[in-house]
């Protein structure tokens, strides 16, 4: 197995580059960098995930035989086919902020959507999602020039932070209709870095979309397949447990994001995973609170990557878990793997991953889907 561009491009049998596999490899890298910036830059937090399952709905309608919402919000396509049946998934939601209640002079406070850093949320700006559209705002904080020594010092939890609008009154705030409840995302916008890498928000887990979007366009599987865009994960896997349910599939794949420890302030001991490497396939999460993946599970994802030569990275984590936790326990036990990208700075409005890795894990998903029958009979 080589990691070389030029060997991956040649032709069996040629030295020379094979150009439509050059073209094929740079079109496909391309189309998923620009489904994950209209993804990171779409809105979409836990209870609110709406605008996003629609731009999965427009990518993956043409590839199935039908698709419909659950009475959760989940989005679920089917194409059908022959046994095993296989669910295929990953979340559509983002953490966010909800309006809690707004003071006599304007000032919004809110509750947090998922697990924040609190750091991370001082000062930025954010949208406001109102009924009759978004409303921009800041999350303000006392200017250091009249903080004292030990003021400095100190955390500013969310509790303590507030949001300007630029309203002056409580009433002003409510004719916008901005209530208690309203959601709130971050207000940050996709970029690229230097080669392959890219930074913006929600990448947890609009690069698991893109993963199983691009999966379902590659494959050539003859089994029937559910995609499922959930809700509601990062507020506990809610999406996960009720799709999961309702289409009883006999095996399943969870495409998700990972943390490396490939970057300052984490050590590689504490996450051994590096972005870059190729896709991700977990063994156990949680220290097995979360999913503890059957070994036939492990030696299909693996078999098929080394059977595509599509490099990979295994992983044994104490960290989070997945939607694939809540669908293994569903009804008498659904065998279940994960596929993840290695995303550093992950709840953060700044997170950072290689495409090339989305890329290679979709790859992933794709042949298992084709090779699944031979491990599973359904």
């Amino acid at each position: 197995m080589s990691s070389s561009p030029a060997a991956e491009m040649r032709a069996p049998g040629s030295e020379q580059p094979d150009i439509y596999s050059y073209i094929s490899i740079t079109q496909s890298m391309s189309d998923v960098k620009s489904l994950l910036e209209k993804l990171s830059n779409a809105h979409g937090i836990s209870g609110w995930e709406g605008s996003v399952q629609q731009i999965v709905k427009d990518e993956i309608a043409s590839y199935v035989d039908e698709v419909r919402a659950d009475s959760l919000g989940n989005l679920i396509a089917t194409r059908k086919g022959k046994k095993p049946s296989i669910m295929i998934e990953a979340h559509a939601d983002e953490i966010g902020l909800l309006v809690k209640h707004v003071d006599e002079k304007g000032f919004i406070s809110f509750i947090r959507i998922g697990a924040w850093f609190d750091q991370t949320l001082l000062n930025q700006r954010v949208v406001i999602h109102t009924r009759s559209g978004p409303v921009i705002g800041v999350i303000g904080s006392k200017p250091p020039h009249v903080m004292k020594e030990e003021d400095r010092k100190k955390v500013v939890e969310a509790k303590d932070m507030f949001i300007d609008i630029g309203c002056s009154s409580q009433k002003e705030v409510e004719d916008l209709g901005i209530r208690a409840g309203t959601p709130i995302s971050i207000d940050r916008t996709f970029a690229s870095l230097q080669g392959d890498r890219v930074t913006g928000k929600a990448f947890d887990n609009r690069a698991g979309l893109i993963v199983m979007i691009e999966a379902l366009k590659r494959t050539k599987a003859k089994s029937t397949i559910y995609a499922v865009a959930t809700v509601q994960e990062e507020v506990g896997l809610k999406g996960a447990k009720v799709s999961a349910f309702d289409l009883n599939p006999d095996i399943a794949i969870a495409a998700d994001v990972t943390i490396p420890g490939d970057h300052p302030g984490i050590e590689k001991k504490d996450a051994p995973i590096e972005m870059g490497k190729g896709p991700v396939v977990v063994v156990a999460d949680a220290s097995g609170r979360g999913i503890i993946a059957t070994p036939l599970v492990i030696e299909w994802l693996v078999g098929t990557a080394k059977e595509f030569d599509i490099p990979i990275q295994l992983e044994a984590s104490d960290g989070g878990t997945t939607d694939a936790t809540a669908i293994c326990l569903t009804r008498s036990g659904i065998p279940t793997g994960v596929i993840s990208v290695a995303t550093r700075y992950i709840h953060s409005p700044v997170e950072v991953l290689s495409t090339s890795d989305i890329d290679k894990a979709a790859d992933l998903m794709a042949r298992a889907l084709e090779t699944a029958p031979r491990y599973f009979k359904g």
